[in-house]
């Protein structure tokens, strides 16, 4: 405010969607699991494996949710603080794999290998703040996660 300005500080939770990176070793878990699910699907495999139990939780918010919160604070926000921008909602890595896998259209078995980390046990932002607000998210996530293997497609298929 001292030179006429305002200033937001955001937090969001972990990101999936349109325009993400699909690198095969440099990708986090839902762009990561979208093209894991696609070869797979594409060489026939009869199997997938996955990191780790499955048991962590994660949450997880469609990059046009984000966007739509930015501008939603900007018009609606002016205070002091951080702002977590999420869903309030988790899901095991296992359910969010097994709905990739639907998502994809591979209908091979999931393993989970278990020699290899978890993580943490649960990842969830408080997005109290941004509710009182009057924001929510739009997109849900099995509709964002086809927008987003939509763009995968429409990208790919990445080499």
């Amino acid at each position: 405010r001292q030179h006429g300005c305002d200033y937001i500080s955001v937090m969001p939770t972990n990101l999936y969607g349109k325009g993400d990176n699909y690198h095969p070793e440099h990708s986090h878990v839902p762009a990561a699991l979208i093209r894991r699910f696609h070869e797979a699907k594409r060489a026939d495999a009869a199997v997938v494996k996955v990191w780790g139990t499955g048991q962590p939780r994660r949450e997880f918010l469609c990059v046009d949710d984000l966007a739509d919160a930015a501008v939603f604070l900007m018009q609606n926000y002016s205070d002091t603080g951080f702002v977590n921008i999420g869903t309030g909602q988790e899901i095991t890595i296992a359910d969010f794999a097994h709905l990739v896998a639907d998502v994809v259209g591979y209908r091979g078995r999931i393993e989970f290998d278990t020699s290899r980390p978890d993580g943490m046990p649960r990842k969830l932002l408080d997005v109290s703040k941004i509710n009182a607000l009057g924001w929510r998210p739009r997109i849900h996530l099995k509709e964002g996660l086809a927008d987003a293997y939509a763009d995968f497609l429409h990208g790919s298929v990445r080499k």
